[in-house]
């Protein structure tokens, strides 16, 4: 009798178990059902906001307003915009982004040399290529000696001359009062060019070492300032006042004085002109120049030019192919006969020591 009683009891634990185990199985298949509902609901809410996303409508956990409101079903259901990943392709085009920064010039380390002037580097050949180049006008101009400003410029003892036709934009410039000149010297120069320039009504800026104030300003239009023009800026890493000039480049400046262009700019640097006129080129701050009257010098190779006499010759001439190819022609080209007349500390070739050449920017009409 007992044994049954065991077996009795056995069974209805047996059935008791089961049926636990039943309804622990069903409450986990209920469960499950209700998440993957959830998460297809997600799914099908998520599509339109990536596609609003992408066309242009509210940015991601902003609340949308109208359509959601107006839903016929009389309660509020939430949507969460899903940010996209998506990635712009190469292939497609960059040109008419909103606020993308504009292209950065390639900078330029240095200048392209122009093939040798005979196939066996030579001096002579060097030489008698640069002394072409500098004693031919490329472009005629008729007016050169400013008669019709106040002072004649044909009387000065080292006369500087600049293109005044008036296919050129100097000569408006003057006659409006807006023209400006920057007048790079070491000083001893003549200063009756600039004169003249500002008793026509041109600014004038004068870059002079030399003198003791910081600025000084004379009449109306002249300034005088004690800034020497460099091919490179001071060393960050050297104090102001342990630098025995305050040097910088033409650049630099022009961003300092709030200067978008120069009509003119005249320099007699005693050999530097070489290297400054490199780093206008590189820099592209030739492009702001008008017109350009340089004293260049030949009897040493100059600041900081390296190489054998053929080399240097070339580098010269590479410099004025490059002036060339910004648009600008010489039209006056003066060689000084009171100078000593050397070329590279010799006698030779019929070359001067000195030579003042005025180009014209064909670009400013």
């Amino acid at each position: 009798m007992s044994a049954w009683r065991c077996a009795a009891q056995d069974w209805r634990r047996g059935k008791g178990l089961a049926l636990r185990l039943c309804l622990l199985l069903s409450a986990t298949l209920v469960l499950c059902l209700r998440l993957g509902l959830r998460r297809s609901w997600a799914g099908v809410d998520a599509k339109p906001a990536v596609t609003e996303r992408e066309s242009g409508l509210p940015p991601a956990g902003r609340r949308v307003h109208g359509a959601n409101e107006a839903s016929s079903a009389g309660r509020r259901r939430q949507v969460t915009y899903v940010r996209s990943g998506r990635r712009r392709s190469p292939a497609e085009p960059t040109c008419c982004l909103q606020g993308a920064p504009p292209r950065r010039k390639t900078i330029r380390w240095h200048i392209d040399l122009q093939p040798w002037a005979s196939p066996t580097p030579s001096l002579s050949d060097e030489a008698f290529r640069l002394l072409k180049y500098i004693s031919t006008a490329q472009i005629s101009c008729n007016r050169m000696n400013m008669k019709d400003l106040p002072r004649n410029l044909d009387s000065l003892k080292r006369p500087w001359s600049v293109c005044l036709d008036d296919r050129f934009n100097l000569v408006h410039q003057i006659k409006s009062k807006q023209c400006r000149l920057y007048s790079l010297g070491l000083g001893s120069d003549d200063n009756q060019f600039e004169i003249s320039m500002a008793d026509s009504g041109c600014e004038v800026h004068r870059f002079d070492p030399s003198i003791k104030l910081a600025h000084v300003q004379e009449g109306q239009h002249l300034w005088y300032h004690r800034l020497s023009i460099d091919w490179r800026d001071p060393n960050p890493m050297i104090a102001a006042h342990k630098l025995h000039t305050n040097t910088k480049k033409l650049g630099t400046i022009l961003n300092d004085f709030g200067h978008h262009k120069i009509d003119v700019l005249k320099a007699d640097m005693e050999s530097a002109e070489w290297k400054i006129l490199e780093n206008l080129i590189l820099e592209d701050t030739v492009e702001q120049i008008g017109q350009l009257v340089f004293e260049i010098h030949v009897h040493w190779p100059g600041f900081e030019v390296s190489g054998n006499d053929s080399t240097v010759v070339r580098y010269w001439y590479s410099l004025l192919k490059e002036l060339e190819l910004k648009d600008f022609r010489l039209f006056h080209t003066y060689k000084d006969l009171s100078k000593p007349q050397m070329f590279l500390k010799r006698e030779a070739f019929n070359a001067s020591s000195c030579y003042r050449l005025s180009w014209v920017n064909t670009r400013w009409k």
